[in-house]
């Protein structure tokens, strides 16, 4: 448990496991380290595992001005650095596999292997029709979040747009207050049209490390087309779907999330040598 400044902010980190391969974690929009408390220690048996809460989340420090995504992937590439973890393996999960895919286009160098799920690049959609449904039901949660309506929108972004009706009642108290403390820096992440427009699948294509990339089969059609579009740019891509689960699968079926991305890590530990 310890705190690193990076690129001047304050960011909180935690290292479970002793030995093997550095495997860390990266959390998606609202939530923290803790999204990944169901799988850390069966992870941490075979691998060094690093969580962090990216800037403006809970335990780590947010700057008053707009954000940029360019800064949470330069935070993910500093806290490999700083650390001497590079390659590492490193797994992504919604908004936070979109910054370890763009920090895959800029820095493959610090990879062992990637593996994203479902990252939210709606720009690349292009004129899918799941489109305008997505834009209205986001801005229908910032429009609470901009009223101070947190829990509310919390709340509104969890049943809509992240993980389906009843969900929200079905999350732990203590991950519901989280979604509800960091709710203001989804709304800064939201208020940068950058941060969920595309990747660069040009640069992304020299990507030479291996890439899992996976999504669930209870969640919305649309991101699938994105990953169709992410997979198929990278050499070395794998497919996985994980059944019965839906936009965060460490949490709803953490057993088969440590059984698929252990075992994809593992393999690629080995063909490293």
């Amino acid at each position: 448990m310890t705190t690193s400044t990076i690129d001047g902010v304050r960011l909180y980190w935690e290292q479970h496991g002793e030995r093997g391969a550095p495997l860390v974690l990266v959390h998606g929009s609202w939530g923290d380290h803790h999204n990944w408390d169901a799988v850390v220690p069966a992870l941490a048996r075979s691998f060094r595992v690093f969580t962090y809460d990216r800037r403006g989340h809970s335990q780590s420090e947010g700057l008053a001005a707009q954000g940029h995504i360019d800064e949470d992937v330069a935070d993910l590439a500093g806290l490999i650095t700083s650390n001497g973890l590079a390659p590492a393996h490193i797994a992504g999960n919604s908004f936070g596999a979109a910054i370890t895919l763009k920090l895959a286009a800029a820095r493959p160098d610090v990879f062992a292997s990637m593996t994203v799920h479902e990252p939210p690049l709606i720009g690349m959609l292009g004129q899918h029709p799941a489109l305008p449904i997505v834009r209205e039901r986001i801005g229908l949660v910032l429009d609470m979040l901009r009223a101070g309506k947190h829990e509310a929108g919390a709340e509104q972004f969890v049943e809509t747009v992240g993980l389906g009706p009843g969900m929200w009642a079905r999350l732990p108290p203590e991950m519901r207050q989280t979604f509800v403390s960091n709710a203001p820096t989804f709304l800064d992440e939201m208020n940068e049209p950058e941060s969920v427009m595309a990747v660069d699948l040009t640069r992304l294509a020299a990507f030479d490390r291996p890439a899992l990339v996976t999504q669930g089969d209870q969640s919305p059609p649309f991101f699938g087309v994105i990953l169709e579009k992410i997979a198929a740019a990278l050499p070395q891509a794998r497919r996985h779907t994980f059944r019965g689960a839906g936009h965060i699968p460490h949490v709803t079926h953490p057993e088969d999330y440590v059984k698929v991305v252990g075992g994809f890590i593992a393999d690629a530990v080995l063909t490293r040598g």
